[in-house]
């Protein structure tokens, strides 16, 4: 951090929101530890969820019984973006909810008004919390969440950028069949009925498909930047 400079910078909220694969959590980690942020990621309070709900034998195809669960779970998210953790009823869960199982099933939970309701909730008191700013990372941070967000960012990138990116973090993985369930995850998350993946309208468009992550942060980094000093 230059000159201690962050810290006595005015507050900034930095909505990013993108499928997945577009690099959303390399870059807003980053960007968050360079500008002495707090960070979020939204996508991982989803995932704790349906985690939950996956080990207390929650039906998953009735929307009335994850309705009826969505305020059990205690979910804790840590944001210090050197090393973000995430607790349901005190467990560590950062593991647990990477699981190929646990994936295929949170775009059916996060589907459920109820769950989104909890988890809006409790994404908006953690901005609300962040003393210096912070840096929220998911689907409908700038739309839903955090409509009033300083900086809004979408990021995008081609499926098979994607897919290439993603499998190389899902070691082994056939980036083919990783291409074809992003694209199906996205078409779920983007035809949901309450707060879908969508750009909002006064968010800058990133397209990361030709960029590497270094290039993506710098550029976001300047835009935080130029966004705090405008003020």
């Amino acid at each position: 951090m230059e000159n201690g400079a962050a810290p006595t910078a005015r507050p900034v909220i930095v909505a990013i929101d993108g499928p997945s694969g577009t690099g959303k959590s390399s870059t807003s980690k980053a960007v968050a530890a360079q500008l002495g942020l707090s960070y979020l990621d939204t996508g991982a309070q989803y995932r704790a969820i349906t985690w939950w709900m996956v080990t207390n034998g929650i039906d998953l195809e009735d929307p009335t019984a994850i309705a009826a669960v969505a305020g059990k779970p205690e979910i804790v998210s840590g944001t210090d973006p050197a090393a973000p953790t995430i607790t349901v009823d005190g467990v560590d869960v950062s593991g647990p909810i990477r699981t190929q199982e646990v994936t295929s099933k949170v775009s059916a939970v996060s589907a459920v008004p109820e769950v989104r309701t909890r988890i809006t909730e409790l994404q908006r008191s953690l901005a609300a919390a962040a003393e210096h700013g912070i840096v929220v990372e998911g689907r409908d941070i700038g739309t839903t969440v955090l409509p009033d967000a300083d900086l809004k960012i979408f990021l995008t990138a081609s499926p098979e950028a994607r897919a290439a990116r993603r499998s190389g973090e899902l070691k082994g993985a056939d980036v083919h069949a990783t291409r074809e369930a992003l694209i199906k995850r996205d078409a779920a998350d983007s035809s949901r009925k309450t707060s879908p993946l969508a750009k909002a309208d006064d968010a800058v468009e990133v397209d990361t498909t030709e960029l590497t992550l270094a290039q993506v942060i710098e550029c976001v980094v300047t835009l935080v930047e130029e966004k705090r000093a405008g003020k």
